[in-house]
């Protein structure tokens, strides 16, 4: 590869009626630079095992406000949460406008939740999930340089381990 060649970073995406979830999946990004506009993601950071440097502009299938869109850089990763305009509208069938298949682009199974799933959106938040609260209660609100705890949010129904840690039943 020749140093003019853009590498997209692995990212996950995931959704709810009034949000979608990005996770960057890269290591030890130092001050990443990420830009919101109402249709795109701008993401460019260098990290990771190799520490080669990433970029990405991902056009959005929809428009977002990038006033309340937030992004928290983790030592493991960096948790973006971009807030939908309209709240009300189905979900989106897909993350970009471009609607190409990208191999650096995966669904998040362990955040997503089917438009038609009953139960408490947002851990408790219910309806249609207030975005201000939500992001209070993750620590993205309320002052500069806090840091939210994604941990603290019931993103997946109140399980904690997935079906792989459960113990095998005997056979019989």
């Amino acid at each position: 590869m020749t140093e003019q060649t853009v590498i997209p970073p692995p990212i996950k995406w995931a959704q709810r009626s009034a949000v979608v979830f990005l996770t960057v999946n890269l290591e030890d990004v130092k001050n990443p630079d990420i830009k919101f506009t109402k249709d795109s993601v701008y993401f460019k950071g260098t990290g990771g095992l190799e520490k080669k440097s990433y970029e990405v502009t991902i056009p959005l299938y929809r428009e977002i406000d990038p006033e309340k869109s937030k992004s928290f850089n983790r030592e493991r990763c960096i948790e973006i949460v971009l807030a939908k305009v309209n709240k009300d509208e189905p979900y989106w069938p897909t993350l970009t406008s471009d609607k190409k298949k990208h191999h650096w682009l995966k669904c998040d199974f362990n955040k997503w939740q089917d438009e038609d799933e009953s139960g408490d959106e947002l851990g408790g938040m219910g309806g249609g999930g207030d975005f201000e609260e939500m992001m209070r209660q993750m620590g993205g609100l309320g002052g500069g340089g806090e840091k939210a705890n994604f941990d603290d949010l019931d993103l997946d129904d109140g399980e904690e381990n997935d079906s792989d840690d459960e113990p095998i039943p005997t056979l019989e």
